[in-house]
């Protein structure tokens, strides 16, 4: 059952509500982050908890102390005897609020929910997952913003098999897909657009740094749409989909159609490394 910490208290989640004149209801305006826990244990929870504070003041938000409650928000619900080794996701909100002054939101509200996570299924694991191409700069993408509709709007007109839609900009560059980075690999080679153009995913960094630990060139730069067809694998990242091997973009196949060596290393190499940020 999904529990959420809401207005001081923890309570399931289906009793726990938001006014309607939040802005986040009313024009999007809002910040979350995604932390995963693995049977109790947080997972890389400083660094989400530090991109969440960033997104926070990049959208205006006056966070008025937020961030620094929320590990013990999220330790509390963690301690609930209910929640013993729960194993799913914590997912941190913070809201515009009722008030918008020209642009800045002194007065936002924060919840926390406590939620099963929907990993991805064997066959997208062992087959790969196809993408959908996005033609459009992803505005404002160092802030982690609760608004997906641009990436959504894509999946609605595609194929259903899609797995996500995946920002490409108008000059060809590959950036991030809708609620991940995306990595390229060619000869041994990993290629993934740089900070700034994308948001900093926490499992992002920790793949390019375990990455380079275990032999692999990384490249920070956008790769580019006419790359996609040199390629010889691509996966993206992300806190629940952890390495999902990529096979397919639009018409495009990604090398020989399915998962090769290079992502299937580096998955191993992530569930190896994995009790390094756990608990932290």
């Amino acid at each position: 059952m999904a529990i959420c910490y809401c207005n001081g208290k923890y309570a399931p989640l289906s009793e726990c509500s938001l006014p309607i004149t939040d802005l986040v209801i009313q024009r999007g305006v809002g910040t979350f982050e995604t932390i995963r826990i693995y049977r109790g244990k947080t997972f890389a929870m400083a660094q989400h908890l530090e991109r969440l504070a960033e997104s926070v003041a990049g959208a205006g938000i006056i966070g008025g102390g937020i961030i620094e409650k929320l590990p013990e928000v999220i330790r509390g619900g963690l301690a609930l005897p209910e929640m013993k080794d729960f194993d799913g996701i914590v997912k941190p909100f913070v809201t515009g609020g009722d008030v918008n002054d020209g642009g800045t939101f002194p007065q936002p509200r924060f919840f926390v929910i406590f939620d099963e996570a929907h990993k991805p299924t064997e066959d997208e694991l062992k087959n790969g997952i196809a993408l959908e191409p996005n033609h459009v700069d992803r505005p404002y993408p160092t802030i982690k913003s609760t608004n997906y509709l641009f990436g959504l709007i894509p999946l609605s007109k595609s194929n259903k098999t899609n797995f996500e839609s995946l920002y490409i900009s108008p000059k060809g560059e590959i950036t991030e897909a809708l609620s991940s980075n995306f990595f390229l690999c060619k000869d041994g080679k990993l290629v993934t657009a740089p900070v700034g153009r994308v948001l900093a995913g926490v499992t992002r960094d920790i793949v390019i740094t375990l990455a380079r630990e275990n032999g692999f060139t990384v490249e920070e730069r956008c790769p580019l749409e006419e790359e996609l067809a040199q390629a010889d694998e691509a996966f993206i990242t992300g806190s629940v989909k952890e390495i999902l091997p990529v096979v397919r973009v639009g018409a495009q196949k990604i090398g020989a159609g399915r998962p090769g060596p290079a992502v299937q290393r580096i998955q191993h190499i992530f569930l190896q490394n994995m009790p390094r940020w756990l608990g932290k």
